[in-house]
């Protein structure tokens, strides 16, 4: 029967952000923003194990991060970019885990994951099925801009969606798509099985589980777990 395991990536330092500490080690909320999401999937039953990848010479990893987590560890395997990071990682992982376990990649710039996204994908996918990812359907009007930044065109919203993680693939078929496809630079993991002539599927994610990128990002990511966690309490009263 196939597994359930999570990898993240956390070697890239995220120069959007404007930041001398990468942006997955800023804190947010008390602790630093990557612990909030191995946190999460550290108590979900159905995963079997968490990988977190970081670069060689991290300075910022703190050990102190996974002291109580019974599933995760770091391996300090990180790549030049975010792809190579986890095909690194799912090289490292190969000894761990059987070709059809599932793999659910994670944005460690990503602190709003919850059970219920996480279930969800799970859910989504059968047994026959290539993988899936968390997404939000786009709301606001596209324009495509020139190089000086005018209106080039609208690019109608219907049927588009924002690519979330985690982004859930069997093992062997996501090293073999990386492994294949890595010199083309896939901006995630969809878009390279895409290229193997795969189609995910696309599950519906959340808000609050938006990724980490500029500066304000962090005020709105701390006000929507905030409110999550109000909500919660309010519920549990």
């Amino acid at each position: 029967m196939s597994r359930y395991h999570v990898l993240i990536p956390s070697a890239g330092h995220g120069a959007r952000m404007q930041s001398e500490i990468p942006k997955q080690y800023l804190m947010l909320n008390g602790k630093p923003t990557l612990q909030h999401a191995i946190d999460i999937f550290e108590t979900v039953e159905k995963v079997s194990s968490v990988v977190i990848v970081v670069a060689e010479n991290d300075a910022y990893w703190q050990p102190a991060m996974i002291t109580n987590c019974h599933k995760t560890q770091v391996i300090h395997c990180g790549g030049g970019t975010r792809a190579a990071s986890v095909l690194n990682g799912l090289q490292a992982m190969a000894g761990m885990v059987s070709a059809d376990d599932w793999i659910l990649v994670h944005d460690a710039a990503r602190p709003g994951i919850d059970h219920q996204m996480i279930a969800r994908l799970i859910n989504a996918v059968s047994a026959n099925e290539i993988g899936a990812l968390l997404a939000l359907p786009l709301a606001d009007t596209l324009k495509r801009a020139d190089a000086q930044g005018l209106i080039d065109e609208t690019i109608p919203r219907q049927q588009l969606w924002q690519a979330q993680t985690p982004q859930m693939f069997r093992h062997a078929a996501l090293q073999q798509a990386l492994t294949n496809h890595l010199h083309r630079h896939p901006t995630d993991e969809a878009q390279a099985m895409e290229w193997m002539g795969h189609r995910p599927k696309l599950v519906l994610g959340d808000l609050k589980n938006m990724k980490v990128t500029y500066p304000q990002d962090l005020t709105v990511v701390a006000a929507l777990l905030q409110a999550a966690h109000t909500e919660s309490f309010v519920n549990i009263e």
